[in-house]
């Protein structure tokens, strides 16, 4: 257990000197908050109600699909495999230990936004709090199980970026976060769902853990981690 935590702890560390974790996790996020933010609110002063959802929604979604999948792919398309396999080190811990690291960057960056979004544009506070950290939780953790399938599926690393912006420009796109998605086309709506976003930033922006919000949350999460159990399986084998 203390080796467990002792190398989550040493990815994290390596994760803030990587420049796609700080950029993905904080700069690109910081960036479209400062941004973004005062041009919702500009146009249309109701967005104030749900700013920290969307901002929230967006930050974990880039973190998790564009800034995750790079280091796992690092790991498993690299030496750093057979370093593991040298060691008798389980595969299974080089995903633990960079999930766990991304999981800590992005509650922090989500913390963050809560925190400044009420200063900086006036944004309205959820009224539970506990609730909506509830939701940031359950949605960062969905949302890493789908990046941790795109790491460990693309065989090529220089193609693992690609699949994720063709993953993150629909999950952001069709969430809600940029507008209405009852806005949408009926087919770009139903896309929609099928990503965590969606789903996370219903949750976040009624502040309620209903079933109809978690239900489909839970479903993703099962399908990702039986994915990725069977992709780690062929990735032993290689």
């Amino acid at each position: 257990m203390n080796g467990f935590l002792y190398g989550a702890v040493l990815q994290w560390k390596l994760d803030l000197r990587s420049r796609t974790m700080l950029i993905t996790c904080y700069a690109v996020p910081l960036a479209f908050f400062a941004i973004m933010g005062g041009v919702f609110t500009s146009i249309m002063p109701e967005t104030t109600d749900t700013l920290i959802p969307a901002m929230t929604v967006f930050a974990v979604s880039m973190g998790a699909l564009i800034g995750l999948p790079p280091s796992l792919a690092e790991i498993y398309r690299s030496d750093i495999k057979k370093a593991y396999q040298a060691n008798g080190v389980p595969l299974s811990l080089g995903l633990a230990m960079t999930n766990i690291s991304a999981f800590v960057h992005l509650l922090i960056m989500s913390a963050v936004l809560y925190l400044i979004a009420p200063l900086a544009f006036d944004a309205k506070i959820p009224d539970n709090p506990g609730v909506h950290f509830c939701g940031v939780i359950i949605l960062i953790v969905v949302s890493l199980g789908i990046s941790s399938i795109i790491g460990l599926a693309v065989k090529n690393m220089a193609n693992t970026s690609m699949f994720s912006i063709l993953i993150f420009i629909p999950s952001t796109m069709l969430s809600g976060i940029m507008f209405p998605a009852d806005l949408l086309p009926k087919a770009f709506g139903l896309v929609g769902k099928l990503f965590p976003a969606t789903w996370g930033y219903a949750l976040m922006a009624e502040n309620s853990l209903t079933g109809h919000n978690l239900l489909p949350l839970f479903a993703i999460f099962i399908i990702a981690v039986l994915l990725c159990i069977i992709l780690l399986k062929r990735v032993e084998k290689r």
